[in-house]
């Protein structure tokens, strides 16, 4: 696609999107909105945050799962760099703190990123079918507003190709790395090296008990998340159902792959309070508990991000081999066996 295009294509979603935001905001009594907030039981709200803290801890354990095998053994530098990811992604657009937790993870633990870039990608395809597998069984267990229902054949087709996918990459053929030469001279070159360790990687580090345990990671992870929502609700006295619940949480991560704002703020409320709304809830004090959700997410972990990782954030420090694509450190950590 040409950059002028692509270019107008990004200014013409982003004017949408803050159209639909303006919208949303004259939909809302701001004065019932903050009322229901001043009024939240505070005890119940740190709850929730505790509940919300220990999804990402899970998350950060699941990606330790697949790190494990690429040299990165230290489970506190995945959960230093999950949270440090997830603190960058509430003030970035587009989840830019993902390719953050990359450039971390492989400068801390001397792993080539591109191996570190696998390990991530492994994660968050987990994150995906752990999302697909709640959002088709909900589709099909559970009254939903006919907006998630629609999304039915999509997510059980996606699910079908996920398994599928999952499959091949435990009956593929055990991938030997082969030795690497010479740094390349051109980019084309470096980027086909760092694709072709990229690959290596994701076949090396595949096994039936690594995705058994990151599924069932997964699965806690999205469970947490259930939970944390539901207490936020109650803080706030929302008579929201687990039914109404779980759809709220399927209809506010419907895009989860990409922020249309740092932190989803303003799409996170709009799609909340549209769910809750459908369930004949109130819709202002649906947008308050939406705000103390995002509240729990983004303040405690923003914090804590920078609090385990300031080093990170707050400056770049020098570059490493690691961070090249193509480029081979001087020393490796034990490389990717078939079994751990």
């Amino acid at each position: 696609m040409k950059p002028a295009v692509s270019r107008t294509l990004r200014l013409g979603l982003t004017g949408l999107i803050l159209v639909m935001l303006v919208l949303f905001a004259r939909k809302v009594n701001w004065h019932d909105t903050w009322h229901t907030m001043q009024d939240a039981s505070l005890p119940i709200l740190l709850a929730a945050a505790a509940v919300n803290l220990a999804s990402i801890v899970v998350k950060g354990i699941r990606w330790w799962v697949f790190l494990r095998p690429v040299g990165a053994r230290s489970l506190a530098l995945a959960l230093r760099a999950t949270f440090a990811g997830a603190g960058l992604n509430n003030v970035l657009v587009a989840n830019g703190g993902e390719a953050a937790r990359v450039v971390f993870v492989a400068r801390a633990a001397h792993v080539p990123s591109a191996k570190v870039l696998a390990t991530l990608a492994l994660e968050r395809l987990f994150e995906l079918v752990g999302y697909v597998v709640l959002l088709s069984l909900a589709a099909t267990f559970l009254q939903l507003p006919h907006s998630l229902e629609r999304v039915k054949p999509f997510a059980i087709a996606i699910l079908v190709a996920m398994a599928a996918l999952l499959v091949w990459l435990l009956r593929r053929p055990d991938v030997v790395e082969t030795v690497a030469g010479p740094k390349p001279a051109s980019w084309h070159g470096r980027l086909k090296q760092y694709g072709a360790r990229f690959v290596q990687t994701i076949g090396q580090v595949s096994s039936g008990p690594r995705f058994l345990a990151a599924l069932t990671l997964s699965v806690l992870a999205w469970a947490l998340q259930v939970w944390t929502y539901h207490l936020t609700a109650q803080s706030a006295h929302l008579p929201m159902t687990l039914v109404g619940t779980i759809a709220s949480l399927l209809a506010v991560n419907l895009g989860f792959a990409l922020r249309a704002t740092p932190g989803n703020v303003g799409v996170f409320q709009a799609a909340y309070a549209a769910t809750a709304a459908a369930f004949g809830l109130d819709y202002n004090q649906a947008v308050a508990v939406a705000f103390l959700i995002q509240a729990q997410q983004i303040l405690p972990v923003t914090l804590l991000g920078i609090a385990m990782a300031p080093e990170f954030i707050f400056r770049k420090g020098k570059r490493r081999a690691t961070d090249v694509p193509g480029e081979i450190p001087s020393t490796s950590r034990g490389e990717a066996g078939a079994g751990d």
